[in-house]
């Protein structure tokens, strides 16, 4: 492990994953020795699914990979002529088709299957969805009992989807920090293991595969823009991270992205950090985007400036307006990934993109997950953390 912050080194661990200066801690290789197996031509005749990175994943043992097929998803051109936007090329990489609809699956696997390496029998999350029912269904598949708190307006099917994987399932009255206050408890009390965001190993390892395939996808090249919809940010430090170790293995020689989050105008914490005002006209929406305090905005802010790249927000209303836009290009998407395309617009209007980029959009989740369900009332909603207790038991 090594720390963002001071560069220090530590040896690997599961639970230590915050270096003594408050840096994060992530995983590192002996990149000769992956380079001697993982080269291009090989991994070209392996399994279509985030594996086929093998040595730059942090699984000892193939026994203990826990795996629904993810990753390696389409990477669709957009044909944007008929719109007229100012820019070279447009792709959308599509992780809505991921194993549980969303991007998280590829974190889920990895950080799964450590778990069931160590012989972990409980697994705990505080999300705001997708990582809840990814961890759910990874969970599930590992023989691991799964325990998923969520804030209270979470969309109803993301909710059933978590019930349907079999996880132990709590709305929480609050946001995504208010119901990790739950999983610490949980911790303490009952020994669970935590898969939350920057609290694990594992997560940012698997979505940093959404750069390796970028990569290998646009035949190791790489495009000048990537926009990308921030909660947390462990995909944008997980895909900082992929290209940094293509590049120390040679497989890529490209200046890095210019790295854009995109953030609900109502929960923009990055977009404040980076020294930029935001007019707030409404409560931001139960979605991905919705974290007040990400884990490591520092990393953020230095990734962002590292590559030339800024933070921006959107409202609802061109969010909305993306859905239905991208809904015309046979494209189910989330309202994260829908921020994308708004975003895209915005920075185009703005003259940041150009006529000579290339730009890369992410479409993180499927948007029918976002629907409206009813049945909720056999799910705990918890308001006191002396509940826990009594309803685990």
């Amino acid at each position: 492990m090594a720390c963002t912050r001071c560069g220090n080194h530590q040896a690997f661990s599961y639970d230590r994953v915050t270096c003594t200066c408050g840096g994060s801690l992530l995983v590192e290789y002996d990149m000769e020795f992956a380079s001697k197996t993982m080269t291009k031509m090989a991994i070209q005749s392996r399994s279509a699914s985030i594996w086929r990175y093998k040595e730059l994943l942090p699984v000892t043992s193939s026994e203990d990979i826990v795996s629904l097929g993810e990753g390696w998803t389409p990477l669709t051109y957009m044909d944007i002529q008929a719109i007229g936007l100012p820019v070279s090329h447009v792709w959308i990489k599509r992780e809505e088709l991921n194993p549980t609809g969303s991007f998280k699956a590829r974190g889920m696997s990895v950080a799964v299957s450590l778990l069931k390496e160590r012989g972990a029998r409980y697994a705990a999350v505080s999300s705001n969805g997708n990582a809840a029912s990814a961890l759910a269904a990874y969970a599930g598949c590992a023989g691991i009992q799964a325990y998923v708190f969520l804030p209270e307006d979470c969309p109803p099917l993301i909710v059933q989807e978590c019930l349907s994987y079999g996880a132990r399932t709590f709305r929480v009255k609050g946001l995504i920090q208010d119901s990790g206050q739950w999983v610490e408890v949980g911790k303490q009390l009952f020994g669970w293991s935590t898969v939350a965001t920057m609290k694990e190993p594992g997560r940012v390892e698997g979505k940093k595969t959404m750069g390796f395939e970028l990569a290998e996808q646009m035949g190791w090249k790489l495009p000048s823009v990537i926009i990308y919809p921030t909660g947390g940010g462990s995909g944008l430090i997980g895909m900082w991270k992929a290209f940094h170790e293509l590049k120390q293995m040679g497989m890529i020689s490209d200046p890095l992205p210019r790295m854009v989050s995109v953030q609900d105008a109502g929960c923009s914490p990055l977009v404040t950090a980076m020294g930029k005002h935001v007019t707030v006209l409404e409560a931001p929406a139960a979605t991905g985007m919705r974290v007040p305090r990400p884990p490591d905005l520092g990393l953020l802010v230095r990734i962002l400036k590292e590559t030339g790249g800024k933070a921006i927000a959107v409202s609802q209303a061109e969010i909305d307006a993306a859905q239905r836009n991208l809904g015309y290009r046979g494209v189910s998407s989330s309202p994260e990934g829908a921020a994308t395309w708004a975003g895209l617009l915005k920075l185009c209007e703005e003259g940041w993109i150009g006529s000579d980029d290339s730009v890369v959009l992410f479409n993180t989740c499927h948007g029918l997950k976002y629907g409206k369900s009813p049945g909720l009332e056999s799910v705990p909603l918890l308001s006191n953390l002396n509940e826990l207790f009594n309803k685990t038991s």
